[in-house]
């Protein structure tokens, strides 16, 4: 019966309500005259005027005060301040009704009385209701996880409240390092000590932990991430304070941790003049402004107030989502930023030469590549054409234009590449060296910026691993000793924007990323925070196999961020300058013209000879392969 009451439509749900409170206040009245006279009301002639006027104010009163618009499963105490104010203007309009007709049968007694009993039975009504509704969830099915919150501050306690709504998760603890909490109880529910929490998870049955804790340092996180590691429990997190400005909080705001919890170090922190200096008051443009890098890219140069920003990418449904979130952004901000959405393709230099001195962008920063090793090296010529080409094509139009800086997003995998998408943004990179090298020539600013594997983009390891794990393994690694350098999509950006503001012209910079990261340790740690455990010779009853599926054509057990060993120090901490050897223009542009020969005749012998000779380090695969 609850099921088909929850799905009838609003406004039967409104008149059941109404209904309920013509009754309620009817009994209200009766008792009122019961009290005041001191015997079980039984009215006559002119008393039922008084059964009359009472509905027939409060209704339209309770109307007024938005009550029937409220969720009974959801409301609380400003739903019950609401009430407050409805019965109090309710008393008010009975006293008028008494002082206007002054009637024996209405007295001034039954003017307050009436009201207080009213708003008990009204109360008390919504509070039964939401007892009865809540009781199972939207589905009707009884809760199964019980959960720890880890944090007992305004963020948890407002989690738990959120929780005894929705009844997915039985609220069975609270844990908090602070000694005054441990051993209190909030709403009933008692703290506990961090130091007890693999007992507790035993005796209680605990399946999930909430880390409700948005204000935290990242290295407080990462210190209780790395304690509950090994336990057989799930570990979810609360969004930042940003999302919770809001002031409420729901089940479905609980996520899996981020990526930065995984990495289990800090992010790269930005220098606010670094990422001003050439980005407020001018006319940004962003290439490939639709990708991941891009988009991000976007984000950040908006939040330092350009004059206008020019978004160009030749994917119309990426284009449009980025250009619609950063129009809602401008709308809720009261900004005034000019967003100027451009469909092109980096291959077309007419039409970025157009571009460029229609808008005359101050800087351009180009993220538009193809970066998906194994589709590159099935793709040879068109991995060519977009990423060396259509570097060449973007730098190009940016000189004619007389645009002050040119910033590309470069890649570790440039460094000695085994692949053919290395190799391209290495002579991509090549192109600006030389390039930055006739300066005398041109007015314009070069700058690369190398960076490693970035995580949460459009095929990073990731969300395929989460996806696996979610279909029960297995999860796939290539190989038990890949490593990687990881930085998130934020901090590629962000780095992206200070090393550029930092260009003298030709400069690549790279970032001290720290220790690199083996893979197989970043899928074991996502399936312990998955509250599973890792199915191999010393876990044969384990939950999730992880299998080696070899190295994919093009790629290295481990990557390095810098061709030479002479890296040297930039104003920011973290960002190094490499200084890399390079090609002069004549020399680069009589193997440019050999290399389109090649990628226009789709003849991958001839594109791997001319990268072979140009390319540091470089060294064919003849298979190709994509998964």
């Amino acid at each position: 019966m609850l099921l088909k009451m929850l799905d009838w439509p609003r406004p039967i749900k409104r008149a059941v309500v109404i209904v309920t409170d013509v009754t309620l206040v009817l009994v209200a009245t009766w008792l009122a005259y019961s009290l005041r006279m001191e015997t079980l009301h039984r009215p006559q002639g002119d008393e039922w005027w008084a059964y009359a006027i009472s509905p027939a104010l409060a209704i339209p009163i309770f109307h007024r005060f938005g009550l029937y618009r409220a969720i009974f499963r959801y409301s609380g105490i400003h739903s019950l301040y609401k009430t407050g104010q409805a019965i109090v203007v309710f008393a008010a309009a009975l006293i008028v009704v008494h002082l206007w007709r002054r009637w024996p049968v209405f007295p001034l007694t039954l003017g307050v009385l009436l009201p207080l009993i009213f708003f008990v039975l009204v109360s008390i009504s919504r509070v039964v209701a939401q007892l009865w509704l809540t009781s199972f969830n939207h589905r009707g099915q009884m809760n199964q996880g019980r959960m720890l919150i880890y944090g007992a501050g305004a963020a948890g306690v407002q989690t738990s409240s959120a929780m005894a709504i929705t009844r997915q998760f039985k609220l069975v603890g609270f844990i908090d390092d602070d000694a005054t909490k441990v051993g209190q109880t909030i709403n009933g529910v008692p703290v506990y000590a961090p130091g007890n929490v693999p007992t507790i998870l035993q005796s209680l049955l605990v399946t999930d932990i909430l880390l409700a804790m948005p204000s935290a340092s990242r290295d407080r996180r990462n210190k209780i991430i790395q304690s509950l590691r090994d336990l057989p429990v799930h570990t979810r997190t609360l969004p930042g304070l940003s999302d919770l400005a809001s002031g409420r909080v729901t089940v479905q705001d609980f996520c899996e941790l981020d990526v930065e919890d995984l990495l289990g170090r800090e992010a790269v922190p930005p220098q606010a003049d670094l990422l001003q200096r050439n980005l407020q008051g001018q006319t940004i443009l962003v290439s490939g402004a639709g990708g991941s890098i891009g988009s991000e890219l976007c984000r950040q140069i908006l939040r330092e107030h350009p004059k206008r920003m020019v978004l160009l990418d030749h994917n119309e449904f990426a284009l449009y989502t980025i250009h619609r979130e950063l129009v809602g952004w401008c709308r809720t901000q009261d900004s005034s930023i000019e967003l100027v959405p451009v469909l092109a393709s980096v291959a077309n230099r007419r039409r970025l030469d157009w571009i460029c001195t229609v808008y005359q962008p101050h800087t351009v920063y180009h993220a538009a590549a193809y970066k998906h090793v194994p589709m590159v090296e099935c793709n040879p010529s068109e991995g060519i054409f977009n990423n060396v080409f259509g570097t060449l094509n973007m730098a190009q139009a940016a000189v004619a234009a007389r645009v002050q800086r040119f910033v590309l997003v470069s890649t570790d995998k440039a460094v000695r590449p085994t692949n053919l998408m290395g190799a391209s943004k290495r002579m991509a990179e090549l192109v600006l060296q030389a390039l930055a090298a006739q300066g005398d020539t041109h007015a314009t600013c070069f700058g690369m910026v190398r960076f490693g594997n970035v995580l949460g983009s459009s095929g990073s390891v990731v969300p395929m691993f989460r996806e696996q794990i979610l279909h029960g393994g297995p999860i796939t690694v290539t190989h038990p000793e890949v490593t990687r350098y990881f930085m998130t999509i934020p901090e590629a950006a962000q780095l992206v924007l200070q090393a550029g503001a930092m260009a003298t012209g030709g400069d690549v910079f790279v970032l001290d990323m720290g220790e690199p990261v083996k893979i197989i340790d970043l899928a074991r740690r996502l399936v312990a925070l998955s509250g599973l455990q890792v199915r191999d010779a010393t876990q044969p009853d384990g939950d999730i196999e992880i299998t080696f599926v070899g190295l994919r054509p093009g790629e290295k057990l481990y990557e390095e961020l810098l061709i030479g060993n002479n890296p040297t120090r930039t104003d920011h901490p973290r960002i190094m300058k490499a200084h890399e050897d390079f090609m002069n223009w004549p020399e680069l542009q009589e193997q440019l013209t050999r290399l389109e020969a090649g990628a226009v005749d789709e003849n991958v012998t001839a594109i791997k000879a001319v990268l072979t000779v140009c390319v540091h380090g470089f060294h064919e695969q003849l298979d190709c392969a994509i998964n």
